[in-house]
C-alpha cells in the first residue's frame, strides 16, 4: 500500500517523525548516543554504546550496526548533504564495520573509532550552516528570544 504525502506527513506528527531538519537532528543524535554513548564504563570513565557491545556477537552484529550507522548516513541524504558529504559519512561506516568484522577483537579498535560520532558531526555542521534555527546547546534546542512590545 503506498502512503501519500500528506497521510505520512500526518502519521509522522503523532510519531514525531517529521522530515523538517530539526525532527532529523533530533533522531540522527538520539541514534548517535544509542550507538556510541550508551553508558560510562566506570573503570576507564569512557562511554560505549550499541556498537561496541554488538561487536561481540560475531557477523551479526556488525551487520545490525553497520545498518543503523548507514541509516544515518540515508537521513543525511534526504537532508541534502553533498555527494562529498555522503561519500565520507559513507566511508567511516564503512570502516567501522571493516573493524567490527573481526570477531571479538573487533570491539576495541570500535571502542576509539567512532563513525557514527564523526557523521554526527558532519551532519551537524551542515545543519548548522544550512538551518540555523536547529542548532542546539548541550542537547537542548536554541530558541529566538521573544521580541516585547513595549
Amino acid at each position: 500500500m503506498r502512503v501519500s504525502a500528506d497521510q505520512f506527513d500526518s502519521i509522522a506528527a503523532g510519531l514525531s517523525l517529521g522530515r523538517d531538519p530539526a525532527s532529523v537532528r533530533a533522531r540522527v543524535e538520539a541514534m548517535e548516543r544509542v550507538l556510541e554513548r550508551l553508558f560510562v564504563v566506570p573503570v576507564l570513565r569512557r562511554p560505549i554504546g550499541l556498537d561496541v557491545i554488538a561487536d561481540l556477537v560475531p557477523v551479526l552484529g556488525t551487520v545490525v550496526t553497520t545498518a543503523m550507522g548507514a541509516w544515518i548516513v540515508w537521513e543525511a541524504r534526504n537532508l541534502g548533504m553533498s555527494r562529498w558529504q555522503i561519500a565520507r559519512m559513507a566511508g567511516n561506516v564503512g570502516v567501522d564495520s571493516l573493524l567490527g568484522a573481526i570477531p571479538f577483537v573487533g570491539a576495541i579498535p570500535d571502542f576509539f573509532f567512532r563513525s557514527n560520532t564523526r557523521n554526527l558531526r558532519i551532519i551537524r555542521r551542515h545543519l548548522d550552516r544550512h538551518h540555523p534555527a536547529t542548532a542546539t546547546i548541550e542537547g537542548e534546542a536554541v530558541r529566538a528570544p521573544l521580541s516585547r512590545d513595549r
